[in-house]
């Protein structure tokens, strides 16, 4: 019996958003959804924290100066189940198309860096943050915990996400890889600030990382990033010295097959648009029989990685001194009880 492998168009986004403005970022999202569906593309994938925007200001002075930009950039994060939750969720329905939203998540008091993936009828796939927020991102947002390393079965494949320097953490994406990952989104801010000097943060090392992901892991990379429009340097660049810290333009998304090769085309940095690319997943069998790092090409033996897919509680209720286990944690253990079984079976 021949086995068929789910074909289809992907398209990467490469824009600014209105910065701090969420309503109005949303809208530009929705255009940006109806013009990747309408050429034809079943996912469409955005930048990290593209709803509002990116936090520049915390790169570019003292925290104290920053501070005018935090009421602002907390009141413009987006909470699920908001109304502008629901319009995002709408237009995945509306257009048949699988939504991957970079965010800024509001939730009580505390901001995440969130992926939501948003399925083409309008559900939610999953909701996950960022593990560990990168140098000064700790001083606005909080983390991630184990949960959030998950790939999803969906009608399209095999679906997971990490945000920018995720990418250079060696053991989250080998545990991605061990979950048989088939098309990954590596969503980038923008490649925008202190260039020519700090080589880490510029788009040759951060492509490469997307680069190398999609060969390690043998999967499909969709790799959306933002621009830096004028407006947002008028916004955040007060003086001359801030407006040679971040400079205009910064897009270079791109989308990589699971041997490295670039398959999309590329927009000039300064350009907004999206770049597409058609996904094949009988491809992947081809690359992993070079090499499979979570299966044929492993050592097990050797090195071995632990997850812990615990949630990250804050809170553990107590009743008259008996421990209260929340919900979300009676699923892991519950899960966890699904696969022992399952293994004794097999043994």
């Amino acid at each position: 019996m021949s086995v068929t492998h789910p074909k289809f168009k992907a398209a990467a986004v490469q824009a600014s958003p209105v910065f701090l403005d969420l309503d109005a970022t949303v809208d530009k999202c929705i255009g940006l959804i109806k013009e990747a569906a309408g050429a034809g593309a079943e996912l469409i994938a955005f930048p990290e924290t593209f709803l509002p925007g990116y936090p520049w200001h915390i790169w570019l002075d003292a925290p104290a100066w920053g501070m005018q930009f935090v009421q602002r950039y907390f009141d413009n994060s987006l909470t699920y189940g908001s109304p502008q939750a629901e319009r995002l969720s709408k237009a995945a329905k509306d257009n048949s198309i699988m939504v991957v939203m970079g965010l800024s998540e509001r939730k009580g008091g505390s901001l995440y860096m969130g992926q939501w993936i948003i399925g083409a009828d309008g559900a939610t796939i999953a909701q996950r943050r960022k593990l560990k927020p990168t140098h000064v991102e700790r001083t606005v947002f909080g983390e991630g915990d184990g949960t959030d390393l998950a790939v999803h079965d969906t009608p399209l494949g095999r679906v997971g996400a990490l945000c920018c320097w995720e990418h250079l953490q060696p053991l989250s994406k080998y545990a991605m890889y061990a979950q048989d990952e088939q098309i990954h989104i590596a969503a980038w801010p923008s490649f925008s600030l202190y260039r020519g000097g700090a080589y880490a943060l510029g788009a040759e090392v951060n492509n490469a990382a997307s680069r190398i992901y999609a060969v390690e892991g043998g999967c499909y990379v969709i790799a959306p990033c933002a621009t830096v429009s004028q407006e947002m340097i008028e916004q955040l660049c007060t003086d001359e010295m801030k407006k040679n810290l971040l400079l205009p333009g910064g897009g270079f998304a791109q989308i990589y097959a699971p041997d490295g090769q670039l398959i999309s085309a590329t927009l000039p940095e300064d350009e907004e648009g999206l770049v597409y690319a058609d996904i094949d997943l009988g491809m992947i069998s081809l690359a992993k029989a070079a090499a499979d790092p979570a299966g044929h090409y492993s050592r097990p033996d050797v090195t071995r990685l632990l997850l812990n897919r615990t949630p990250g509680d804050r809170v553990i209720l107590q009743d008259r001194g008996d421990r209260q286990i929340p919900a979300s944690a009676v699923a892991v253990e519950a899960d966890a009880v699904e696969e022992t079984a399952g293994s004794e079976e097999a043994a």
